[in-house]
């Protein structure tokens, strides 16, 4: 009986793409881990638990912080949040341009971003705020950070990228699991949306117009969110100095009452 359903998988076919590809799981002696204690479907099943319950545990952690920004600090950076999981096409496919023999180990080994959470921002300064308050978390190892917002990819890609590994906690102890995050804010994600539409139409072969034309499009993105930061900047100065004319108004007052 497939069990693919269980996480989302839509036939047999999909999990069978693994039972051709591993023959055995790893084996020694001594208990074994919670990755060994089955068949390699079984392993497939249960690695895919790990990369769920990390999924899950990022978006917790990102949830706790929006609540906090509103709850406490009366401001939310965070505009939206989507996560997902590859598909195991997606995973075959990216171990063999890797090079890579199809196998669970490559699996965990090599691909950083099985676990893919977007956090789509206000504004630019919010972006290495968030990056900040997730690496500065206890649970939390940054292992890769790729910075697109100062060196954009030359197409016009502009987003923050980090890989962090955080502890699943399993019946036999914590293992840690990598999650991609990425960072970016609005402009950004509507430029990167319809880019990839496009180019997925050209089977990523674009013309060469389309592909100038793109880029500049990404320059009036990053001219935008410029702007939108200095507009934000600016409505905060003015909410300051209302705030301290309306001390020194309270004070002069006071001391007059007196």
């Amino acid at each position: 009986m497939c069990g693919s359903r269980y996480y989302g998988l839509k036939s047999c076919h999909k999990n069978s793409m693994f039972r051709e590809k591993i023959k055995e799981i790893r084996s020694g002696g001594g208990k074994m881990s919670f990755l060994e204690q089955s068949e390699p479907v079984d392993e497939w099943k249960s690695t895919m638990f790990l990369y769920k319950s990390a999924m899950k545990q990022v978006q917790t952690k990102i949830d706790i912080l929006k609540d906090e920004f509103v709850e406490i600090h009366n401001y939310n950076p965070i505009e939206h949040v989507a996560a997902r999981i590859k598909t195991p096409e997606s995973i075959v496919k990216k171990l063999k341009r890797a090079g890579k023999e199809v196998s669970i180990e490559n699996m965990r080994k090599y691909l950083n971003d099985i676990v893919g959470i977007r956090i789509i921002c206000s504004f630019t300064s919010d972006i290495y705020m968030i990056a900040d308050m997730i690496s500065n978390q206890a649970d939390v190892k940054v292992i890769t950070i790729k910075n697109y917002i100062e060196q954009p990819k030359p197409n016009g890609y502009k987003s923050y990228h980090m890989v962090i590994s955080i502890p699943v906690f399993v019946s036999d102890g914590p293992v840690d699991v990598k999650v991609e995050i990425q960072i970016r804010t609005i402009a950004m994600d509507f430029w990167a949306s319809l880019e990839h539409k496009i180019y997925y139409k050209f089977d990523g072969e674009a013309p060469a117009y389309i592909s100038r034309e793109l880029k500049a499009c990404a320059d009036m993105v990053n001219r935008l969110d410029k702007k939108m930061l200095s507009l934000n900047q600016a409505v905060k100065e003015l909410e300051q100095e209302v705030k301290e004319r309306k001390v020194r108004e309270y004070e002069f007052h006071t001391r007059k009452a007196q």
